[in-house]
């Protein structure tokens, strides 16, 4: 049965191209700096930074439900004073995608930038390159396959959020349903064909993605041969 309503579908991909830029960016960023600091530093980094990739999505949820509560004085200080609200609110889907998919662009992140060959470095300074242009210019071409593949897996996973989603932005209607949340939702109403539907949906996705990621993976694999 194809549902009247599609709002699941366009909150789910703009959830998760928000999601996705905001973990492009801020991963790239934090895996780059973890390179630079020792390893204990790094480990601590790591720790915090992945958690929310192995903690429940539903105890990641609860978690941003205490902090964002507007009884609790983060959620408190926020409303009052920029007037942001993440309970129960689209901004809520957004945090909640962000922080269950980043630990994926980080961990890829890093992981590409650790396989450079260092030799690539040491001539982009023995060419007198600022550390600045070495890094977009050697590493960041170099890195490029790993870090489409950890983009695309980020928009997978925050595509297909719920745990967190549910626990924190609920279950509006046209406001803050998306796809895992209508599946979920449908089930416990016995909706099973429409369920149906948008599971089909998310598969069709997931499985372009992995096309993707395969597809990224073999370039990868030719433009590093050809270095």
């Amino acid at each position: 049965m194809i549902p009247s309503d599609f709002s699941p579908l366009f909150i789910s991909l703009k959830t998760a191209f928000i999601s996705t830029a905001i973990s492009f960016f801020a991963g790239i960023f934090l895996a780059q700096k973890a390179m630079k600091i020792s390893t204990a530093k790094r480990n601590i980094l790591d720790g915090i930074l992945t958690l929310p990739l192995v903690l429940p999505p539903t105890v990641a949820g609860f978690l941003l439900l205490i902090i964002f509560s507007l009884k609790r004085p983060f959620g408190i200080f926020l409303w009052e004073t920029i007037g942001f609200k993440a309970v129960l609110t689209f901004p809520g889907c957004i945090i909640a995608s962000t922080v269950v998919a980043f630990p994926l662009m980080y961990r890829n992140a890093r992981a590409a930038f650790e396989q450079v060959d260092i030799n690539y470095i040491y001539a982009g300074r023995t060419l007198g390159l600022s550390e600045r242009r070495i890094f977009w210019e050697v590493v960041l071409p170099v890195s490029a396959p790993g870090i489409i593949s950890g983009t695309i897996l980020t928009f997978a996973r925050a595509l297909g959020e719920y745990g967190a989603t549910s626990m924190l932005a609920g279950n509006i209607q046209g406001k803050t349903r998306t796809m895992a949340v209508a599946i979920a939702s449908e089930v416990s109403a016995q909706n099973y064909d429409t369920a149906a539907f948008w599971t089909i949906i998310l598969v069709i996705i997931a499985f372009i993605f992995v096309f993707l990621i395969n597809f990224t993976a073999y370039k990868g694999i030719r433009k590093i041969q050809r270095w």
